[in-house]
Formats: C-alpha cells, structure tokens, sequence
C-alpha cells in the first residue's frame, strides 16, 4: 500500500556521462509501438478469458468457503469461528449468490470480477507512481500473472485481497499528494476492510503504518501529509476492534494444523509461489515457472537498485531509488513480520497468504523495467516475462485441483441410498459432499463423527489424536448393519492424522459379521497426486450377504 512520490509523467532519459538527452529510443514509435498496443491489448483479453476459465470441480477450501457463505448471516460469525478467517469475502459471496447461484462458475465469478477490477486500478496505481510506461507495463504483467489468473478461477477471497491492496495504493499515493477527507476517508475504509479480509494484511498493515512513521519523521515537505495517512490508518484498525474476539479465539485454537512451521527461507518461497500454477503439486516448478520467477526477482532487484546509465548499461544504486523504496520495503518487511510471526506462533505458511504483497511487487518490477533506457529492449523484457506469465496461467485450465467428481460418479454408480460414506480425514468431506449432498448417502467425518459439509478447525491436531480407528470403524459397520456398504473416502500424508486413515481402512476390510463372515473390500478410485492437488481414495467395504 506504501506509494513513492507520483511520477506525472514519463521523462526522456539522461546521458549519466553528459546529461545529454540518450540518442537511443526512450518511448516506442511506429512498428514497435503498434506491436507494443496490439500485444498489450492481446495479452489483456487473454488474461480476460482465463479469469473465467477451468475445468475444476471446486476443491476442499472453496467448497467450504461456499457451505459457509450461504448460511444466514446471523450465523457465519460462530461458523467462521471455528474455520479460522476474517468475514468480509464471506459475505460478499453470500449476497452474490443471491442471483447468480451457487454453480462452481456462478460462485468463482465473483474473484473473476474482483481480478478484473483490479486491472484497471493497477494501471492508474502505476502510472501515478511511476509514470505511463510503469502504468502499462504493470497492466500488462497484471493480466498475465498466473498468480493472480489463479486466484481469479477460486472460490476464496484473495483476488479481493489483490483489489483492496491496489485500491490503498491508489488510496495511499492520493493521500500523500492532498490530504483531503476523502482520500483520506478511503485509506482508512481500505486499511479495515484488508483487515476484514484476510489476516496477513495485520503485517501489511504494521509495515506500512512504520513507513508512514519515518515519513512523518523525516521533516520533508510531505511530512504533515504522512501524518494524516497515518491517523486514517489507525482509524481504519480501529474498525477491527469489534472482530477482535473472534480473532483472538481463532489465534488460539484454530491456527493452521494441516502444514509445518515455516522459516525464512519462506519470504524466497512466496516469490517463487507468485509464478506458477498454484493447482499444481510438482515441486520443482514448471520451466516458464521459473523463467518468470527470475524475470520477477530481477527486475524487482532494477526497480530497487538500479539507474540506466546507457543504452546497454544499467548501475546499481546501494541508496536504493526513491520511487522503488517504499514498494520494497513494505514487501520485505511485510514477508519477514510474517514468517516471524508464523515461527513464533506455530503458524504455516502458504504462498497464497502472500497476496497482500503480490500488487506492490508488481509494481515495483514494473518500475525496473523502465532501467532499460531503449524502449525496444525494454518491451523486449517485458514480453519475454508476459509469455511466461501466460504459459504458467494455461495449464490452470485443465488443472484438476479435486478427485472428488472421480469419487461421485463411482458413488452415482455404485452406491445406493442409505449406504454409509466416511471420510478420513473430514478435509476430503466438503469438495465430494458438495457433488453428493442430495445422493441419500449417510455422509460421516473422521475424527470428530461430523458431517461432511464442514471442517471444524478448533484444536483440530487434538481431536486428530484422541480419535482411534478401531473405534471409528466400529461405528461404520453399525451404521451399515447388513444392508448397506460403507465407502470409505481417504487419502494419505495429512498432518497430525499418521497413519490412521490407513489404519482405519484396515480395520474396515477385517470386520467379522455375527457368524465371524469376512466383509469385502474393493478400492474404485486410486488417489493421483501427480494429477489432482487433492487426491482421494475410494473403498467399498460390504458385509457377507445374509
């Protein structure tokens, strides 16, 4: 959110040596800059269509999402407090399915339509801070960036974290020009609803408001305008105060139970987080992958440190350049508070946190790019980092981030009403129940006992570890009695659970009947990490016939 000095417009660009306008191209002309608008406008429509496009069954965070959102509004706070997040994507979803449904397209519309609206505001953000080509150059790696072409196909509120970090940006530079009440009125509403978003924007929050205070320390002309921004801010905290509790519950026993502790080398991770295709579990990235993530990392490192001094010689600045500082420093600093505060915590990390600063990011190697000082090496640069863009985005089409439909339409053939469908862990419950809530099936989660529809994340590892799968599979076979089967939903590799899900599979294919008769067990559905970012299992288990 932190905004450098606004840049009106581009300027010709100065000889070091002499101070004499550069004899190279600064701005594009002819051929080059027709090329130029026809790829920008290509590569805007193209980012267009695949916020709207993929295949995917909605997976385990989006289902949920969903089964929250449509609940009476008296209710989501008691059912956010056991899941772990803030309201406001929660809401908006809620009154957005209204008319448009709750349809896998109907629903992931809404990021669409938040992605979408933040082009537009990520082009005025770049040209206010860095000048015309900055605005266009952010536009157009905005549109390609699988990162946010990803969030713009889910279900979950972090292409609204992308709009309201690029509104504060525009919020903020406004602000720091003329401190007038609404631009001011409009950091503080931004400043609350990130708070209300997602929970990583208290670190975005807390490095912006310490940029403010060393602006407002400094004495330069925009010092009592700093100041302003910075009351706007607090007031805009303020605004959490009511959701405190619910937060302060949430901290304490929700936490983040299905992944390890991270450490520093997770700030390196959520930049190279930005750059894939974030469905995919192949650990070592695509090529394009990383090809974009050094695309990224350099040129962040120009719009930080780097002055053209030629047309193929750029210096490194260890001062750091003033319209780079800011967006640097509250990344970084944004990045280390937060892995500091997951270690310390006990809190994972995940790259899709990071949202909070992918806009500022972009920006600021949107601002390197203008260290090329020939406008065609320049466009050069940016193409190369927009076709790996697109080629990382691609794949989110056909990308299946869910077994689930594979595990339905066995059910649909197979199974029959009154057959008793568990789930280990209850993680696999609301993606496949969402397919199957209307089936007949008697749906039950391990370890809780629980339905389907919901993941109660309060002292999760707890329960994980008092539950037993003798016990539970117990529990099934009375459920079935000797009419119905039991499908048993699992997968392997969930943090805190071991080997019970195994465990309990055992157990299910050594159940006796009264005369000591062995149940059958046949496995339908073999989970495919390689192929789905969450596989699943399915294994029929059925008494002896009578």
């Amino acid at each position: 959110m932190a905004a450098p000095e606004r840049v009106p417009d581009d300027r010709a660009q100065q000889d070091g040596a002499g101070g004499r306008t550069a004899s190279w191209p600064t701005a594009l002309a002819g051929r080059w800059l027709l090329a130029a608008e026809i790829g920008i406008v290509a590569v805007v429509a193209a980012g267009l269509v695949l916020r709207f496009w993929t295949r995917s069954a909605l997976w385990l965070d989006e289902a949920l999402t969903v089964d929250i959102a449509r609940l009476p509004l008296h209710d989501l706070p008691s059912y956010l407090k056991r899941d772990g997040a803030p309201p406001l994507y929660y809401v908006l979803l809620h009154f957005w399915m209204k008319p448009f449904g709750d349809g896998d397209l109907a629903v992931r519309s809404l990021s669409g339509v938040l992605s979408v609206l933040t082009l537009p505001v990520v082009w005025v953000v770049g040209r206010r801070l860095g000048g015309r080509t900055v605005g266009w150059v952010s536009l157009a790696v905005l549109a390609s960036a699988p990162f946010a072409v990803y969030y713009a196909t889910e279900a979950r509120m972090y292409s609204l974290v992308m709009f309201l970090t690029a509104c504060g940006a525009w919020a903020v530079s406004r602000a720091l020009e003329r401190p007038r009440w609404g631009n001011l009125v409009a950091v503080g509403v931004v400043v609350a609803a990130l708070l209300y978003t997602q929970y990583w924007a208290i670190y975005l929050v807390g490095a912006f408001a310490l940029w403010l205070i060393w602006q407002s320390w400094r004495g330069h002309v925009r010092s009592a305008n700093a100041r302003w921004a910075l009351l706007a801010t607090v007031v805009g905290c303020l605004a959490f105060v009511p959701w405190l509790p619910t937060f302060v519950y949430q901290s304490r026993y929700t936490g983040t139970p299905w992944a390890g502790v991270p450490t520093y080398a997770a700030i390196i991770n959520a930049i190279t987080g930005f750059t894939d295709n974030q469905a995919s579990l192949v650990a070592t990235g695509s090529n394009q992958g990383r090809l974009l993530a050094l695309g990224y990392f350099a040129l962040a490192g120009l719009g930080l440190f780097g002055a053209a001094r030629g047309r193929f010689h750029i210096d490194l600045d260890i001062r750091t350049r003033p319209q780079g500082r800011a967006l640097a420093f509250v990344v970084v600093v944004t990045l280390a508070a937060a892995i500091t505060g997951g270690i310390l915590s006990k809190s994972a990390f995940s790259a899709r946190y990071a949202a909070v600063v992918f806009v500022p990011l972009l920006v600021l190697l949107a601002i390197g790019t203008v260290t090329f000082a020939d406008a065609r090496i320049r466009a050069a640069v940016v193409a190369v980092v927009v076709a790996a863009g697109l080629a990382s985005s691609i794949p989110n089409v056909d990308t299946q981030r869910t077994q689930a439909p594979a595990v339905a339409a066995v059910l649909a053939a197979h199974a029959k009403p009154g057959d008793v469908v568990a789930y280990c862990p209850d993680q696999l419950g609301p993606a496949t129940y969402r397919l199957t809530a209307t089936a007949g099936y008697r749906q039950v989660t391990f370890p809780r006992g629980t339905g389907p529809a919901y993941v109660d994340w309060v002292d999760y590892k707890q329960a994980a570890k008092a539950a037993t799968a003798r016990a539970f599979a117990r529990k099934l076979e009375g459920m079935a009695g000797h009419d119905h089967d039991v499908w048993l939903v699992s997968a392997p590799g969930y943090q805190g659970f071991g080997v019970k899900c195994q465990m309990l599979a055992a157990d299910l294919l050594a159940a006796r009947d009264a005369a000591g008769q062995p149940w059958g067990g046949h496995q339908w559905v073999n989970g495919n990490p390689g192929r789905y970012y969450e596989p699943m299992n399915l294994t029929q288990f059925a008494p002896p016939p009578a």
